[in-house]
């Protein structure tokens, strides 16, 4: 089983410390709410919430160059649908607005967004590999757009580059999620 997690650097925030804060604070609540009113949070403990765990096995970084193009295919920013076997099972994820540990978690957070998401499409810009001194990792730059399922139908745009790095073993082991919102009116 692979390893998975997501950060992001404060650096790249743009927004004073307080803004951020009310931000993070204001997503954490509303992400947990959902999390709480969910169909799926009242499905039985010992029951298996979503589909089952991808086994996938990688033997080099091309391996997970071509997992990563086919999960952006299926768009699973916006659909919840991914290899999630190379992921590992504590996972992290954390961009500007919010942090939680897990791949189901991870899971569940992403199938609780499609709900809001009105004609989206993620759109795969480039993915390349490279290798530091320290570690192997894959970079992707994409973008993604969609209308929101308010009364007023904004369409937000995001463009982004998420950063997998990538262990010994070419399991994902963490990710630099870094993107730039723009919201356009409905």
């Amino acid at each position: 089983m692979a390893g998975l997690s997501f950060s992001i650097r404060p650096s790249s925030l743009t927004s004073s410390p307080a803004t951020v804060s009310l931000l993070k604070i204001a997503v954490s609540g509303v992400t947990e709410l959902l999390r709480i009113l969910s169909p799926l949070s009242k499905r039985r403990s010992g029951q298996e919430s979503f589909e089952q765990i991808d086994e996938i096995s990688v033997s080099g970084i091309d391996d997970v160059v071509s997992i990563l193009e086919s999960d952006y295919e299926k768009a699973y920013f916006v659909t919840g649908i991914f290899s999630s076997g190379i992921y590992a099972e504590d996972c992290v994820f954390e961009d500007p607005t919010i942090r939680f540990r897990g791949r189901d978690l991870y899971q569940r957070n992403l199938k609780l967004l499609v709900p809001f998401f009105d004609q989206p499409s993620i759109e795969l810009k480039n993915i390349e590999k490279g290798e530091d001194a320290e570690e192997k990792f894959i970079l992707a730059t994409w973008k993604l757009r969609s209308y929101l399922r308010l009364p007023w139908r904004p369409l937000i745009s995001i463009d982004g580059r998420t950063v997998y790095e990538l262990d010994n073993n070419f399991e994902v082991c963490n990710i630099l999620l870094v993107k730039r919102l723009l919201f356009l009116s409905g």
